[in-house]
């Protein structure tokens, strides 16, 4: 049944279960462990040479704790009594002309799940009230992320590397609320990934599909980012990070567009490709149906406790026989994998955690993997009941990957130039979904069209 996402996010943000979360971490660690956790919202920060704020962007550490998105506000928990406390910043006359009066202690004891509301200036007298109260107190808090004026001369040991830590990895497994912001980010992604293709029909530059997506999120209540949208067409789809997102569309095949939104920072991350005339040309469509296979087959696989390694190499394996089918590779394909010459095609990992952050916590990366096939895994290990994935396999045409692997007689006897010629215009196809892993299975979050008679029906010109 399917998750009715707008109830679930008529409640709170459950920022007292996330706290106690995070403690049970602390006391993995540091077994019977009281004291004060204590946190600090993003300060408002002037620009250089310039009298306007930068743009605001909490603190994901902070905001795990409190659901709260105000800048200049700081956080306690006491850990003995599980009390927690949310400082805002008092009444300044002066700001109050330019930006109107600010949120009071009353109305954000209604939005918040806190125990308690009070003022930016009694940080200081209310941590020395709680340290008093613990003769063998402890504070944790997070390095560089303390204000000057704020001390905790009171405290007698002061931990500044537990707790975030414990908070990184309380984020991995996601409860209903976190799924349903995730759910409510992809909702609306999906949505301006729909507005993209429509636009696409008579857009000149990749910069009108960018700006089409831009306002379908900020229309819908989005208006933040969780990464920097990447709209590539033509041969420009081979890149993996393009980021220019202003080249003509005039002679291209394909557009592939990498973006999402987010929903109170929470991220939505997706990847859809759609021809520009309508409908796929028979190599693009070659190269669709393989990574549609190895999206559909990976996404099918994953279940808590999931090998992300293996699903990963089964990728790989889709990719390597659909290739070889299409005489872009040749020979045995045990013999092709063992050789990763299949990295020239897919060079990147299958996916990721996703949350506050695209590329959430709790990954474990090991960018020094001497096996290239698995070097650029973001995510490695199995996969926790609880936590939300992206899988977004990927075959690529990009030059600049390919030719050495065209130079290196350990690969080019597997590689038919002759047959890859016909592919350059390709560019890359690339499918990405925001799955949630459940005890025996998944849950899809996203709803943006993929099969190919749907997307070619959205696409088609009159």
């Amino acid at each position: 049944m399917a998750r009715d996402f707008e109830a679930v996010l008529k409640g709170k943000y459950p920022a007292k279960a996330h706290a106690r979360r995070v403690v049970e971490q602390i006391r993995k660690s540091k077994p019977g462990a009281n004291g004060v956790i204590y946190l600090e919202a993003r300060m408002t920060k002037m620009q250089e040479d310039n009298d306007s704020p930068e743009p605001f962007r909490q603190r994901r550490y902070f905001y795990y704790l409190t659901g709260c998105n105000l800048p200049d506000c700081c956080f306690a928990y006491d850990i003995r009594s599980a009390r927690s406390t949310l400082f805002i910043p008092p009444i300044d006359p002066d700001e109050v002309v330019w930006s109107g009066l600010p949120l009071s202690v009353t109305e954000a004891l209604k939005l918040y799940d806190v125990d308690e509301v009070k003022f930016t200036n009694e940080v200081n007298a209310a941590l020395t009230h709680l340290a008093k109260e613990d003769a063998n107190s402890t504070v944790f808090a997070i390095a560089n992320q303390v204000s000057d004026n704020v001390t905790f001369l009171e405290f007698v040991h002061k931990d500044f590397e537990t707790v975030k830590t414990a908070v990184e990895i309380s984020r991995v497994v996601k409860d209903e609320f976190e799924v349903a912001m995730i759910q409510k980010a992809n909702h609306i992604a999906s949505h301006a990934h729909k507005a993209v293709i429509d636009r696409a029909k008579t857009a000149a530059t990749e910069q009108e599909l960018y700006a089409t997506f831009l306002e379908r999120c900020v229309s819908h209540s989005a208006p933040e980012m969780p990464y920097h949208p990447i709209v590539a067409s033509g041969r420009a789809a081979a890149t993996l990070h393009y980021v220019d997102n202003n080249a003509s569309l005039n002679g291209k095949l394909n557009v592939l567009i990498d973006a999402g939104c987010e929903w109170n920072n929470y991220a939505s991350d997706i990847t859809r490709t759609f021809p520009l005339t309508g409908k796929f040309t028979k190599e693009t469509r070659d190269i669709y149906d393989i990574v549609l296979r190895m999206q559909k087959e990976c996404t099918g696989r994953i279940k808590g406790g999931v090998s992300w390694d293996e699903l990963h190499l089964h990728a790989h394996k889709i990719a390597i026989e659909g290739l070889v089918a299409l005489g872009v590779l040749k020979g045995d394909a045990q013999e092709i994998l063992d050789a990763r010459t299949s990295a020239a095609f897919f060079p990147h990992g299958l996916g990721h955690h996703l949350g506050m952050d695209t590329h959430d916590t709790g990954g474990n990366p090991n960018p020094n993997d001497p096996d290239k096939l698995f070097r650029y895994l973001r995510l490695r290990g199995t996969v926790p009941t609880g936590s939300v994935v992206t899988v977004e396999p990927g075959v690529y045409f990009c030059d600049f990957i390919i030719k050495p692997y065209l130079e290196d007689p350990a690969h080019s006897k597997y590689i038919n130039s002759k047959v890859l010629d016909k592919y350059w215009d390709v560019g890359g196809i690339r499918i990405e979904d925001n799955i949630h892993v459940t005890k025996d299975g998944f849950e899809n979050l996203t709803t943006a069209i993929k099969e190919v008679a749907e997307v070619e029906a959205a696409a088609a010109r009159n």
